[in-house]
């Protein structure tokens, strides 16, 4: 089974050799695109900072196809740091700023950059590592150098997965690939130079990076950028000038946080455009909770890091809870052996950073990227991702995915958030397992839960242990890390 957009993706690459990152990206302009505080740059002022910054690398030696890290907390400079890079011709390799000594040890060495681009509070870390460090909010400056030979295929960034079923592997994302995924995004979501995103996602990870700013750089629009927080969103949301937000990108943790703000301060946002949530799969009570709340539900979606956004629900027509949408244009969706995601398409990545046999595992003989994402499309060409492949539990002998159980278990009045996991079994191999965090407002009784799923789930998929806990380890952006939740004694 297999779903397709019309636009083709050898179109889609025909398309992109009309401009590329940075090219395309950096063309100028009197208007304002990005703000932070009481900082603003135009077009024009961004273009002649991040090629003046080009400009300091190259003298440093950075030549096209160095790699260049990228270890700083967001802020306007780390944009403006990571134009410069990517207008020099070198591929950037961001680091989630929260990284420890081992983490960054690990990426610096299989990425090898020329040079590491941090700030003060993070610059001790890389000591040791052998790379020059540059700091971000006083990177080097020089002439404008030449513009470098780049086609679609060039690498442009490294991007590393989170790491949960082994080392974080190196995404190696071309020129080509990343416009394709802005692109798509300004298409499918009717992104317009009108538009100004409160962007509050962090750049290292490629939601913020890849829709939230290249989204804004090729759409003509502009974003204000926050760290987030309920009020500062809100804040910049329902400002009473032409700054006034009209769209926000968040993960499920950030819609959870705004809605239990906004219930305790009542606020009309029904003027806001567009709310988009990814990176995690949405709850449908958390999906119902948006549409009452914020006057409509979030435009949920699905990506990876090996090609970014991929698939989204409609701007128009029925957004679905549970369902993800339709594919990118130029993006081909088929549903493989075990119900596996299967994807190709002009945005999807080359391969693995100095790893051929990962590269080799990860496509099938055909093409096609194999996600580890386990999913199901419907009569409406729409998706539905249903848990990991490796997250499978088996039970009995029967094949559990923890998705479909906590789907069931988050209906449940007393439950906040639950994450499904199997512990191992004598009996049974693996017993399904509920890590409950309880609802404020109704107690939870572990049988009636238990009756709650056995009145909605086949019995091998019913969990035989609730446990109660007062958070759900989470990484960066929100997706739940089950290696990390508490096994219960036996």
């Amino acid at each position: 089974m297999k779903q397709s957009n019309p636009d083709s993706i050898e179109a889609t690459r025909r398309r992109l050799r009309a401009g590329i990152l940075p090219i395309e990206l950096l063309k100028g302009g009197p208007d304002v695109v990005l703000r932070s505080g009481d900082r603003h740059v135009t077009r024009d002022e961004l273009r002649t900072e991040a090629e003046r910054v080009a400009g300091g690398l190259h003298e440093l030696g950075v030549k096209p196809g160095d790699r260049v890290g990228m270890y700083a907390a967001s802020s306007l400079d780390w944009v403006i740091a990571y134009l410069g890079a990517q207008r020099s011709g070198a591929c950037v390799v961001p680091m989630n700023p929260d990284y420890r000594s081992a983490e960054v040890e690990h990426i610096v060495t299989n990425a090898d950059p020329l040079l590491v681009i941090t700030d003060d509070e993070r610059a001790a870390t890389l000591e040791g590592l052998g790379r020059r460090v540059v700091n971000v909010h006083k990177p080097p400056h020089g002439a404008k150098p030449p513009m470098p030979d780049l086609t679609p295929e060039s690498p442009a960034a490294i991007l590393y997965t989170s790491g949960t079923t082994g080392r974080p592997k190196g995404a190696v994302l071309d020129h080509g690939g990343l416009l394709a995924q802005a692109r798509g995004a300004i298409e499918m979501w009717r992104w317009s130079r009108s538009d100004i995103l409160v962007h509050a996602l962090p750049l290292f990870h490629l939601h913020g990076l890849g829709m939230g700013l290249h989204g804004t750089l090729l759409s003509s629009g502009s974003a204000t950028l926050v760290h987030f927080s309920p009020q500062a969103v809100v804040a910049e949301l329902t400002r009473e000038d032409e700054l006034r937000g009209t769209m926000f990108f968040g993960v499920p943790a950030m819609y959870q946080r705004l809605l239990d703000w906004l219930d305790d301060h009542p606020t009309d946002l029904t003027h806001v455009r567009l709310f988009v949530s990814g990176s995690a799969p949405l709850p449908p009570a958390l999906f119902e909770r948006c549409a009452r709340l914020l006057g409509q539900p979030p435009v949920e979606r699905y990506g990876i890091t090996e090609g970014g956004i991929v698939i989204s629900n409609p701007y128009d027509g029925p957004r679905q809870p549970g369902r993800v949408g339709i594919p990118f244009p130029g993006v081909e969706v088929r549903i493989g052996e075990r119900d596996e995601v299967l994807l190709k398409g002009g945005q999807v990545f080359q391969g693995y950073w100095r790893n051929e046999a990962a590269t080799k595992e990860a496509f099938t003989p055909d093409g096609f990227f194999m996600t580890g994402d386990v999913g199901e499309l419907g009569e409406d060409g729409t998706l539905a991702i249903r848990g990991r492949l490796k997250e499978l539990i088996i039970s009995g002998g029967f094949n559990v995915y923890p998705r479909e159980v906590e789907i069931v278990l988050e209906s449940h009045p007393a439950v906040e958030e639950v994450a499904v996991a199997g512990v191992p079994s004598e009996a049974w191999g693996e017993e399904v397992t509920a890590y409950v965090v309880p609802s404020k407002t109704h107690p939870l009784v572990e049988e009636e839960l238990i009756a709650f799923a056995r009145e909605r789930l086949a019995t091998y998929k019913c969990p035989r242990r609730i446990v109660v806990v007062d958070s759900l380890p989470r990484n960066a952006m929100g997706k739940v890390e089950r290696s990390k939740l508490v096994r219960p004694l036996a």
